[in-house]
């Protein structure tokens, strides 16, 4: 467990300071993450919810941000491909706890083009590609041994391949957000959580909320 009295006194954030483009805010924070040595900084969270209002969440990791958008690449005949496909509101979070900091992100997720997609399964790396086509993501299988020999299956079916073809079910998502909330650790638990809120008229309205 943590400790109860622990104290988040590393920096502060004022809604008179943060960028007016929660993107570019974002992109100042990520930064920071990068250069601080976290571990995995692109790593976050994403929650989905079934047609029926339960939600699942995983760690994933960030492939792409920009003014569009935050990519990810799936399965999408898994849990959450399947939820997304239903429900695409989706919510997104990224910790980097040695700088005290999260970003929460919601807003609704939309497939990629096919070309985006292609693009970017020609960087992976062979094994992870031939991986992609033989994990049924999600499904019950019956041991490691099942999942090794359908590895092998497509290890020997692409032998001698320059490349390995993006499967069809793996797709590109893109987070389009209507929320973010940039969180900074403050002593004494009074942290500073400053949100912007999609405004149709207005554009991003920028909001502290209490902590």
């Amino acid at each position: 467990m943590g400790r109860a009295d622990r104290q988040y006194t590393l920096m502060r954030l004022d809604e008179s300071t943060v960028l007016p483009d929660p993107f570019g805010q974002f992109s100042l924070w990520y930064e920071d993450a990068v250069r601080s040595g976290a571990d995995l900084p692109n790593a976050f969270a994403l929650s989905t919810a079934s047609g029926a209002g339960d939600p699942s969440c995983r760690m994933l990791l960030l492939k792409e941000a920009d003014g569009r958008g935050f990519v990810f690449y799936t399965n999408s005949l898994s849990r959450k491909g399947r939820e997304m496909s239903h429900n695409p509101r989706v919510s997104a979070c990224f910790f980097w706890g040695a700088l005290e900091r999260q970003v929460r992100i919601e807003g609704a997720a939309e497939a990629v083009s096919e070309e985006e997609a292609d693009r970017y399964f020609e960087t992976r790396p062979r094994a992870s590609s031939i991986g992609a086509w033989a994990s049924p993501q999600d499904e019950v299988v019956s041991g490691r041994k099942e999942l090794e020999d359908g590895f092998r299956k497509y290890e020997a079916r692409f032998e001698g391949s320059h490349s390995i073809p993006r499967p069809p079910h793996w797709k590109g998502y893109r987070i389009v957000p209507s929320v973010f909330e940039f969180w900074q650790g403050r002593e004494n638990r009074m942290h500073d959580r400053i949100r912007y809120r999609a405004d149709k008229a207005r554009g991003w309205m920028i909001e502290r909320l209490a902590p």
